[in-house]
């Protein structure tokens, strides 16, 4: 990888100036005023191949699709426009827009929808040009008190308040569905009923975020309500597609309740869909697992004592419309009102492990058991010949209990619900694990941390404030679809279809700071290669083997294993749930970035989704923190923003322009804040009165400072909040200015502006965690974007110092940093320093570290698995000497390691 470059932006000292730079919006109109794009930078980038995700042209997608590719410093304006074509060249329509800028206004990422109508390709060709606009563009309408999006195929109407999150869904002049709304209930007791309410979501807002011509984005907010309570906040978003039927949508709640008297027991999204036809012409369709599909009729006509005839069997089961009745044998004709109706369907995925298909005639009868399976695909249809509903979720089986349910489909109006949590699944029970174990003082909980490795505190083991973000997808067909259509629509729903670029162009645009793709070019590397891939295919396989799978818990991985029970530590503390501990998820996506791999992907995003909503605070006093790795995800009670960390999410965003993501990250420019209502030492300070200056707060110039930076870069590159760039040159600057910088003892920081406050002695403070949360590489990316000698010559002399002699650190900063943990993590930062010094030595030294394995894995450590079978375990698993967090550092500094200082392996 060559040296990250440098480019002037700003003029700073490294003690005062930062304060009195102006913040310049990276916006389209600040780069062209600003004049520092050229025509011959707009134009000189060559076009670049994309490929699907999972290889091949997909049958099906979900609408259409949206992705993120990057571009390098100054290759194009804001206003750029692109082009796409398909590999034999024909135009596909493709609608673009920046997400990401560089600091010269240049655009650092771009966003690109095309619609699933288009012709479909493998690969195609993105670059400058003019876009093709499509044959039906999406037209977006605001009329009163509505908001209506016409795709050409379909029409979606949103009204701006009331019960109803859509008033209706039509094709041509048939309603295929209307009121679609978001239903909520609740019990008061976790064992038993007791008590229930239910609450349909109130809108309280509709924004149209994007209007077209390829894509319309609608935004509603709200919160579920009954009688005077709201409560459950949700933003749900609609994306619509020109040309397409489909309308996806990404729902996300808060939990705002009181956890011990508020027990979620249903959670779903529901449509009113009015039935046209006799009742034998009205079919119901659900996926089962792979291609299956479970296809019937309200009233079914096979099967019969008497034959209405093979045309018209075949027409009911094929889900086309049956021959005039007066054509059948007439023993069944006049007695077709003696066959029962079945109005009520329900598939319940109640675990990972099994669903089961029901149906009834209609309320107050006995439900007849259809047929069961594994792991359902997650659609349902519902609908006739003149057209129906298909409605499905994301990640079915995995985020059980889940259900798919259709009511009254022999009536006149069905109900067609999906339901994130099943209501046959009992109560949503988030409370506490245990009732304290009589940790009632600091002392005491800073002695069973010495156990358990949980840090227990009353009170703070609370799930308020915690989120869930679930993707669905609805499709107003005109006809019942084909089974075999019907089975690409749900593998479409399951895995919808992404375009990516490939990771050469990636890394060419220098984004994401020290990274390279995988390269085998020489045994050695090669061997690194192999390890790296084990560590990660045995991590990933885990997940199923283990089930790591649910609402609350899909999407994370465990933290420490337990050989005596060939477990992973999941009733034991600190050791459960992972929660982003040592940066897991940044492992993950550099995987992904260096190999291109579905997989790889697919892995990450799923912790990213989870991550970004259920280990981290979204509303109350905790609002932006995270929590550390416990047995639930809001166990510990150390609320910190290391886990928050928008560095996390920063990468899904970029690669899908996922505007709930985007949400997300834009929240935590603002944590600093909560150092004003959280004591983070408070444990260690005593239990005094936390009495808290803004202009001297008790922010750790690492940890914590390199978790808001990631934030305040990410809000600085996406154009957003100028308090976001201002705080981060702040708070890198004024840190480089203390006598010791990032490891200076003592430091405090103002909250108005970001900075450090000045220190003039020299002192010493340094921990192992202090890099090992993004800070290594947010500073390795800073550095790229600003032109300050003093912050870059500060920073390496961290890198260069940590895993240096008690003679090199007492040198410069006048004391001995002590013995050390996590030496081969911190490989990383040698190399770095090694590759900005152009020092030999240096570089030899960070492949002894990274070899050594100092708190990680030596170079003879075994990354393979071995089987566990029979008695010993309950289900065959695979066991290696792996740790989450060994893997996730490991894995990062050999990513580092090979892309910084390859060349000296």
């Amino acid at each position: 990888m060559a040296d990250i470059s440098r480019r002037s932006m700003l003029v700073t000292t490294a003690a005062g100036a930062a304060a009195a730079l102006a913040f310049r919006a990276a916006t389209p109109a600040a780069a062209q005023a600003a004049g520092t794009v050229t025509p011959a930078e707009v134009n000189g980038h060559d076009p670049i191949t994309l490929k699907w995700l999972e290889g091949g042209a997909p049958a099906e997608v979900t609408g259409g699709t949206t992705w993120g590719v990057p571009w390098p410093r100054g290759a194009f304006a804001p206003d750029q426009q692109f082009s796409l074509t398909t590999e034999a060249g024909a135009q596909v329509p493709v609608q673009s827009w920046p997400i990401g800028y560089w600091p010269d206004g240049s655009v650092k990422w771009t966003a690109h929808a095309v619609s699933g109508a288009d012709p479909r390709a493998q690969t195609y060709r993105l670059g400058a040009g003019t876009a093709a606009q499509p044959a039906k563009p999406v037209v977006v309408r605001t009329e009163g008190g509505k908001v209506s999006v016409d795709t050409g195929v379909i029409t979606v109407v949103f009204e701006r308040g009331g019960d109803h999150v859509v008033k209706s869904i039509s094709r041509g002049e048939t309603v295929i569905a209307r009121d679609g709304r978001l239903v909520a209930s609740r019990q008061d007791k976790a064992e038993e009923p007791g008590r229930t309410e239910s609450f349909t979501g109130r809108v309280s807002s509709v924004k149209v975020e994007q209007e077209g011509p390829v894509r319309a984005v609608v935004k509603v907010e709200g919160k579920h309500r009954k009688g005077r309570r709201e409560w459950l906040p949700f933003t749900v978003r609609f994306y619509l597609y020109a040309g397409s039927d489909a309308v996806r949508v990404v729902h996300t709640f808060v939990y705002d309740g009181n956890e011990n008297k508020d027990f979620i027991n249903g959670l779903g999204v529901a449509f009113t869909v009015p039935m046209r036809g006799e009742p034998h012409d009205r079919h119901v369709r659900f996926a089962g697992e792979g291609d299956g599909v479970l296809a019937e009729a309200v009233r079914g006509i096979t099967g019969l004592r008497r034959d209405p005839g093979a045309a018209v069997r075949q027409a009911q089961y094929q889900g086309k419309a049956t021959p005039d009745p007066a054509t059948w044998d007439q023993r069944v004709t006049t007695r077709l009102h003696w066959i029962p109706a079945w109005g009520d369907y329900r598939l319940s995925q109640l675990n990972a492990h099994g669903f089961e298909i029901r149906k009834r005639t209609k309320e107050g009868h006995s439900w007849v058991r259809v047929d069961g399976g594994r792991r359902a695909s997650g659609l349902a249809y519902l609908g006739g010949p003149t057209g129906g509903l298909a409605f499905g979720m994301r990640d079915f089986w995995q985020l059980h209990p889940t259900e798919l349910e259709i009511t009254g489909a022999a009536s006149d109006e069905a109900t067609a619900t999906v339901w994130m949590w099943s209501p046959r699944a009992g109560a949503m029970d988030l409370r506490f694990y245990h009732d304290g174990l009589g940790q009632d003082t600091y002392p005491e909980q800073l002695d069973a941390l010495e156990i358990t490795y949980e840090d227990y505190e009353p009170g703070f083991g609370t799930p308020y404030g915690v989120a869930r973000t679930t993707e669905l997808t609805f499709w107003a067909l005109e006809a019942t679809p084909t089974s075999e259509r019907f089975a690409r629509l749900a593998a479409a729903n399951a895995t919808p279809p992404l375009l990516t670029s490939p990771p050469q162009h990636n890394h060419s645009a220098g984004v994401f700071g020290s990274w390279a793709p995988v390269d085998r070019s020489v045994p050695a590397k090669a061997a690194i290669e192999d390890k790296l891939d084990l560590m990660h295919k045995y991590h990933r396989e885990q997940v199923d083997q283990r089930s790591w799978y649910g609402f609350w818990d899909y999407g994370d991985v465990m933290h420490s294993y337990d050989g005596d029970r060939h477990v992973w530590r999941y009733d034991v503390g600190g050791y459960a749930w992972d929660n982003s501990e040592l940066s897991t998820d940044l492992w993950l996506w550099y995987h992904y970035l260096r190999t291109g791999d579905a997989k790889a992907f697919r892995f990450a995003e799923a912790m990213t989704r989870h991550t970004s909503e259920v280990d981290m605070y979204h509303l109350g006093k905790w609002r932006g923190l995270g929590t550390r790795h416990g047995i639930l995800h809001w166990a510990d009670s150390a609320k910190q923003v290391r886990i928050s960390n928008a560095g996390y999410k920063r990468f899904y965003y970029f690669l899908t322009a996922d505007e709930r993501v985007g949400d997300v990250m834009h929240d935590l420019i603002d944590s600093d804040r909560t150092f004003l209502v959280l004591d983070p030492g408070r444990k260690l300070d005593g239990a005094g009165t936390f009495d808290p200056d803004p202009k001297a707060l008790g922010v750790g110039q690492t940890t914590d400072w390199g978790s808001l930076a990631m934030a305040w870069l990410a809000e600085w590159e996406r154009g957003g909040d100028p308090i976001a760039r201002t705080k981060l040159i702040n708070g890198a600057t004024t840190i480089a200015a203390l006598p010791n910088g990032w490891v200076q003892a003592g430091v405090t920081y103002n909250l108005a502006d970001g900075r450090y406050n000045p220190m003039t002695e020299k002192s010493v403070s340094i921990g192992s965690l202090s890099s090992v949360f993004g800070l290594i590489e947010v500073m390795t990316e800073l550095i790229g974007l600003i032109d300050d000698e003093a912050v870059k010559a500060k920073w390496i002399e961290f890198c260069r110092l940590y895993n240096g002699t008690r003679a090199e650190q007492e040198a410069a900063t006048g004391a001995y940093w002590g013995s050390l943990n996590l030496r081969q993590a911190y490989s990383r930062a040698t190399a770095y320093a090694a590759r900005q010094l152009g020092d030999q030595a240096l570089a030899k030294r960070a492949w002894q570290e990274l070899r050594t394995g100092h708190a990680g894995y030596p170079d003879n450590h075994p990354f393979g698995s071995r089987r566990v079978t029979g008695s010993a375990v309950l289900n065959p698993v695979d066991e290696a000497e792996l740790s989450t967090n060994a893997s996730a550092q490991y894995g990062l500094a050999a990513f580092q390691c090979l892309a910084l200082v390859g060349e000296h392996i």
